[in-house]
């Protein structure tokens, strides 16, 4: 995960002095790259020793390894192709301009998206999912939709897979779930008690919580075993959960080709699903 969107997500449970670094470095990455202690302590009005303490409560032993953890983030950012605009969408937007803001959020989400999550943490969820007897996936609402669509991916794969739109399907579900099982929990905010109440069965059960959430801490990912993270701008505009389903997409497509990869006989069961369908298509 990037550090300038670690900072970001943990500035809310900051202490005020840490939360005003913080904030300069999210905001200023640029800058802060050419301040030294002394002058970047100068600058937002904190002491140089605030400063050092700042990135060892980061896990860095020194400034200057942070300095080099916000130059390999600044390194690997991407940006809106030109001609895209990324921003909330107006009432008063013409046609042209929404369809520019849409897919500029859009790939914006799903770019941070894939840069919030390690190859490592990627690695556990993959490992887990293959490994898993059967795979429950929770989700309420525009997660639910996902979940959704990715038990029918696995199922192609010829998973054992259990999904239920209605929260008490999926409560009873999971009941039946125990070690070497696999919950795969999607919620933005990782709030939705719905899910939540899931999870903590799943966790008393045994099984595997793999939690798709939010950077921000939040109640489902503090249940969860393994962590995937997804970006949208829905604090800004809440607009449908648009790109929080684009960016919970983009990871669920990406664990669905990976398994593909995984499993020897991948390709053999994705045919047949097809050559079953393909009775229907004429």
């Amino acid at each position: 995960m990037s550090i300038l969107k670690k900072i970001e997500a943990k500035l809310e449970i900051m202490a005020p002095g840490d939360r005003e670094i913080g904030r300069y470095i999210v905001d200023n990455p640029d800058q802060m790259l050419r301040l030294s202690t002394e002058a970047l302590a100068a600058e937002i009005g904190r002491s140089q020793s605030s400063v050092v303490k700042f990135s060892q409560k980061l896990g860095y032993s020194s400034y200057q390894e942070l300095k080099l953890a916000v130059s390999e983030a600044k390194s690997q950012e991407w940006h809106v192709p030109a001609g895209m605009i990324h921003g909330s969408i107006e009432v008063g937007d013409s046609y042209p301009v929404i369809l520019r803001k849409l897919i500029g959020s859009k790939l914006l989400s799903m770019q941070q998206t894939v840069a919030a999550n390690t190859e490592h943490e990627i690695g556990k969820a993959l490992e887990a999912l293959n490994g898993a007897r059967r795979i429950h996936l929770a989700g309420v609402g525009a997660s639910s939709l996902v979940a959704r669509d990715f038990s029918y991916k696995l199922m192609k794969l010829g998973r054992n897979v259990l999904h239920d739109s209605d929260s008490h399907v999926q409560m009873a579900n999971v009941s039946t779930l125990g070690r070497g099982d696999a919950l795969f929990a999607l919620s933005y905010s990782g709030a939705s008690i719905e899910t939540l109440r899931i999870a903590e069965l799943a966790h008393k059960r045994g099984t595997t919580v793999i939690a798709v959430t939010g950077l921000r801490d939040n109640p489902l990912s503090r249940v969860a075993d393994i962590r995937l993270h997804t970006m949208a701008d829905e604090e800004r505009a809440r607009s449908s959960s648009i790109t929080a389903r684009d960016a919970q997409l983009t990871l669920t497509d990406l664990l669905f080709i990976l398994l593909v990869q995984k499993q020897p006989d991948a390709n053999e069961y994705v045919h047949n699903s097809e050559l079953a369908v393909s009775v229907l298509k004429a």
